[in-house]
């Protein structure tokens, strides 16, 4: 029996529809594809609405104001992506970006030569937490919930600890340069994010690495039998969502020029949200890349037309959480019309 035989083809949100009894252009047609693509309706609805309220919406700027905004987001995003897809959640992400920030930020202080090693710095601390979690869950088998919230608690902490308590200041004009510098007209954060979008992307339909997530995620004691190391694939997804975790926080330090001690709060659920409206499952084994960076891109979007039409943050707020529960509900409703 091999691995291929068991293992589940991935759910990317664009599965082919199944013939209806009526043939296509049907009035059960058109709404079976109006359920599997609500998002991008949603998605296409919003942006419609937001540029007819204010002509400063579809400007140029703004929309490299919304990928800049993203790009550290959609890090953590992805990773979070990989780690939903077996069916385990990442809750440290936030405090990661924190913690890796000011790690950054006390390496590069009153040393600029030290910009290379800065980023490494951040970056390594999200993997080693990130190798903790994985660790935790697929060894010692703690909840993913029990152990990446014990993460959060944890470098929550150390993050202020880094800092003596405060942010750090003072650092110099080169590490600005990380976030705010450009290539080819995009800055360094956005080039980031597009390279990760499209590697991970490749890497979950092309490879047999990605096939092994989905098959985790779909029944792990099934994959198990066929040859797949299940406790691997765990460690490794919660490795590359803490070393993403890193990079973000870096970048997000960069942006501002400093090591703020609350630096990403919040956004392990704003990256649960992204993945859960892109169409990914929370029990595992359904969802994809292109899926998540549309819901990545739907929240951006809708954070930066309300911003520009004066909506109170705490509107916001109830705007999003009942996206996410519409998300989810259409999802469930579709799963059920398929089964």
């Amino acid at each position: 029996m091999t691995t291929q035989q068991l293992t589940p083809a991935p759910d990317t949100g664009t599965s082919v529809p199944e013939p209806e009894a009526g043939g296509r252009f049907t009035a059960v047609w058109f709404r079976d594809q109006a359920i599997r693509r609500a998002m991008v309706i949603v998605m296409v609805l919003i942006i419609s609405y937001f540029s007819y309220r204010s002509a400063r919406f579809g400007t140029l700027d703004n929309i490299q104001n919304i990928a800049i905004a993203a790009a550290p987001f959609a890090l953590i995003a992805l990773g979070q992506t990989l780690v939903i897809l077996t069916g385990g959640i990442d809750l440290s992400v936030g405090s990661l970006i924190a913690l890796s920030a000011m790690a950054a930020a006390a390496t590069v202080k009153g040393h600029p030569e030290r910009l290379l090693i800065s980023v490494l710095v951040a970056v390594l601390v999200g993997l080693v937490a990130g190798a903790v979690n994985g660790f935790l869950v697929s060894r010692v088998n703690v909840p993913p919930f029990i152990a990446t919230l014990g993460m959060l608690t944890t470098a929550s902490g150390l993050a202020y600890v880094v800092g003596g308590g405060a942010p750090i200041n003072g650092l110099p004009a080169e590490f600005g340069e990380i976030a705010n510098n450009k290539v080819l007209g995009l800055q360094i954060p956005v080039i980031v994010m597009i390279v990760g979008i499209i590697v991970l992307a490749v890497v979950m339909r092309r490879t047999s690495y990605g096939m092994r997530i989905y098959a985790v995620g779909g029944n792990p004691v099934a994959a198990q039998i066929a040859g797949v190391k299940t406790k691997r694939i765990l460690f490794s997804v919660y490795v590359i969502s803490g070393t993403l975790a890193g990079l973000s926080g870096v970048m997000l330090a960069s942006r501002v020029i400093s090591g703020p001690p609350n630096l990403g709060q919040g956004y392990e659920l704003d990256a649960i949200a992204a993945v859960v409206i892109g169409g990914a499952s929370l029990l595992g084994g359904r969802g994809g890349i292109w899926g998540t960076a549309l819901g990545l891109l739907l929240i951006q979007t809708l954070n930066n037309g309300l911003d520009i039409l004066i909506v109170p943050a705490y509107w916001q707020s109830v705007i999003k959480g009942v996206l996410i529960v519409a998300a989810v509900a259409v999802d469930v409703w579709s799963a059920r019309r398929r089964t």
